[in-house]
């Protein structure tokens, strides 16, 4: 079976038929999508269409819980206004629907953690920056759950580690987002140090699984125009460039 793993597309839609395009020329069984679909600089209506188009299985991410709690009148960031401002009643639901983990076969999909969609499972953030968590953290994060293949998103980093007691972890990175900042829990940079959109293909037979960490071109200049256009002039150079400055 393939199956390729989208996360973190954050309403990007040129790079999500980019991805979808690369996917469909081989041979995919199944998608699944890890979340943060829609948030971003961008009309969110596009790429919300493609998942219902597709019927893409998928969980919520810390920002799809963002606009569902925005929407439902809670303090919201600019860019949660942004969106929201742009959604029917129907896409709002939709998120609100999304399990925070979902199971199948012998795979476990969620966002962040199995327990938290606002923490990465593999990188580590203090104040002294970023790194690659230990494998015995991954295992404590991971909380007893045991699976052969484990798929994260939410730090926007492609990543394939294998544990000692043979789960596979893939993060596929992001499709829409190649950089960012933030300051949770301390001020961090995520840099990919390219603009292509980013997604996994996973080749699960019954002896070994291969997983393919992919990278694909879009028009990434005119999705840093939407985004500079539309007042979001920090996504735009992250768009254009995958740096933060």
């Amino acid at each position: 079976m393939k199956l390729a793993v989208l996360s973190d597309i954050h309403g990007n839609v040129r790079a999500l038929d980019a991805v979808l395009a690369d996917i469909d020329r081989r041979g995919v069984d199944d998608i699944v999508n890890l979340g943060d679909c829609t948030y971003g600089p961008f009309d969110p209506m596009p790429a919300m269409k493609r998942l219902f188009d597709r019927n893409i299985l998928s969980v919520s991410g810390n920002e799809d819980r963002a606009l569902v709690e925005a929407a439902r009148g809670t303090t919201a960031s600019g860019m949660a206004s942004f969106c929201i401002a742009r959604f029917r009643d129907e896409q709002i639901a939709w998120l609100a629907r999304c399990s925070r983990t979902l199971e199948w076969d012998d795979i476990l999909a969620f966002h962040g953690t199995p327990e938290d969609d606002a923490t990465y499972l593999l990188t580590a953030v203090d104040r002294n920056g970023i790194r690659e968590r230990d494998l015995s953290e991954v295992r404590y994060l991971l909380g007893g759950r045991t699976a052969r293949l484990a798929l994260c998103g939410h730090d926007h980093t492609p990543r394939h580690v294998r544990l000692a007691g043979g789960t596979h972890i893939v993060n596929p990175g992001s499709v829409g987002c190649p950089a960012y900042l933030d300051d949770v829990p301390a001020p961090h940079v995520i840099e990919n140090g390219t603009p292509h959109a980013r997604y996994a293909l996973i080749d699960r037979q019954r002896s070994r699984l291969d997983v393919d960490l992919r990278a694909v071109a879009y028009d990434w200049a005119a999705a840093a125009k939407e985004a500079l256009d539309n007042g979001f002039p920090d996504w735009a150079r992250w768009l254009a460039t995958g740096c933060v400055s």
